[in-house]
């Protein structure tokens, strides 16, 4: 019998001492970014409304290496002022626990990695309205092996500064929806010729479901794959009592009775948040400065 060789095991420690070097890099960078984001001045981000974002004067930046004059149209609306049925269809289509989580929504983020590993590529996102906040505001279009460690943090730090209200009426107001087109006010005008507060569900619901690529689909040419998610979010908020039976028709394309078109709009469920002094419903599916021509948000 042969005696075992010296160096039977010797692979293991090696694998060992790369992974404790990888988790120490891991751990490095990670620190690193938290500092960085920890340091970041919030403002008086609950009275006043950040203005140019981050994201508005990368797109600006852009704009202008195109020879473009990277025009940012951003109409701010009060909260109360934004079409209700915007508020629930963005909370359908972006953050399904926004009113549970506490800035990361560790559900979604599972089921997301989940689905990408499946897949070997990015199909879904884990981001919750407030990272993407975070991400709009700070960040812009950084592309940094930290900018997702940044957003974790300036997640959680929005979340203790300000309401989740606050955080769904700033999101709602400063979010891309098209080129140079910022909020519900700008996108509400450009798209469709009436205020924020006077969508009506097919225009809502539209504007909901291109937030996955503004710059790419059109509410105003729709092609199928946004026609399918408009379907799939009214049906939910249907089945959830946030759209009558004819809301629910016009925001799907469909006709309505006679009968249906002529009755008044049934009573909807209550928005949960708003019971408590919060913002909209629950239920959710799935830098240099810039030319600022436009309406600013107000101090």
């Amino acid at each position: 019998m042969n005696p075992p060789r010296r160096g039977a095991r010797g692979p293991m420690p090696r694998l060992l001492r790369l992974a404790l070097a990888a988790g120490a890099v891991f751990a490095v960078i990670a620190g690193v970014a938290a500092w960085d984001a920890a340091r970041i001045d919030l403002g008086e981000i609950g009275k006043r409304t950040p203005f140019p974002t981050a994201l508005m004067r990368a797109r600006a930046a852009q704009a202008r290496q195109k020879g473009e004059r990277g025009e940012i149209d951003c109409r701010f609306v009060p909260y109360d002022r934004i079409s209700p049925l915007l508020r629930r269809a963005v909370l359908v289509a972006e953050d399904d626990a926004f009113f549970q989580h506490g800035g990361l929504d560790w559900n979604e983020i599972g089921a997301s990695a989940r689905r990408n590993l499946e897949r070997g590529h990015i199909v879904r996102g884990g981001s919750t309205i407030t990272q993407q906040l975070a991400r709009n505001l700070f960040l812009g279009e950084e592309r940094t092996i930290t900018r997702k460690f940044k957003e974790v943090v300036l997640a959680v730090r929005l979340e203790h500064a300000i309401s989740k209200r606050r955080i769904l009426e700033l999101y709602l107001n400063l979010i891309e929806w098209g080129d140079g087109i910022y909020g519900a006010g700008a996108a509400a005008r450009r798209y469709f010729g009436v205020s924020a507060e006077d969508l009506n569900a097919r225009q809502a619901l539209l504007l909901a479901c291109v937030i996955i690529n503004p710059r790419r689909f059109s509410p105003l040419d729709p092609p199928p794959r946004i026609e399918k998610r408009v379907r799939t979010i009214a049906g939910r908020m249907l089945r959830r009592g946030q759209l009558s039976a004819a809301e629910y028709r016009l925001a799907v394309g469909e006709p309505a009775p006679l009968e249906e078109a002529a009755a008044p709009d049934s009573t909807r469920a209550a928005e949960p948040g708003e019971a408590a002094g919060g913002a909209a419903g629950t239920d959710t599916a799935a830098t240099a400065a810039g030319d600022t021509t436009g309406q600013a948000p107000p101090e």
